[in-house]
């Protein structure tokens, strides 16, 4: 059994049908879902808004990878198109795989091309911190430390203040 966080975020179309659509993805694989939040765009400011929200997922069965291909799989069901000129580009989903923890409870550590866990910039990002902590408010990113301290006294703390909590956009599992 492996439980994953994974991070969603959307600024193009209909942005809250596309978390929707991620969570309606990941199925009854959905244990928890933080609240929705608007953020200003990261790493490339010439786009709209986004609208982020964290789950926490588990599977009797999934490996990392697995998690991957998931992830990729709710970006092909929102019509997600990669630009290669725009890494932080605008999107209709984008869903990154933050931490995984295997059956023992410890968090699987992985430096390949495509699956670096844990995330290699999500302790820099509080667009992925603040969400976690509605879900687990005493949560530790592997390797970087409690999310709270992350998000107040790290290099996310500044973007912090730039969130907005939109509690009138629910997300809702199927599980």
């Amino acid at each position: 059994m492996t439980r994953a966080v994974l991070s969603l975020g959307s600024n193009l179309g209909d942005r809250l049908a596309h978390l929707r659509t991620a969570v309606a993805t990941l199925g009854d694989a959905v244990r928890v879902l933080s609240g929705v939040y608007e953020t200003p765009p990261w790493g490339d400011a010439d786009q709209p808004a986004y609208l982020n929200a964290v789950v926490l997922a588990q599977d009797e069965t999934a490996t990392p990878r697995d998690w991957l291909e998931r992830a990729r799989d709710a970006e092909r069901a929102a019509g997600r198109v990669r630009d290669p000129q725009r890494r932080f580009g605008p999107r209709t989903l984008d869903v990154d795989v933050i931490a995984v923890w295997g059956d023992d409870d410890e968090p699987v550590l992985s430096d390949e091309e495509e699956l670096t866990l844990p995330h290699p910039r999500a302790h820099l990002r509080a667009f992925v911190l603040r969400p976690w902590i509605d879900i687990q408010p005493y949560g530790r990113l592997p390797g970087h430390g409690w999310l709270t301290d992350l998000l107040t006294s790290g290099p996310a703390a500044d973007e912090a203040l730039e969130l907005r909590p939109r509690p009138e956009l629910a997300l809702e599992s199927t599980a």
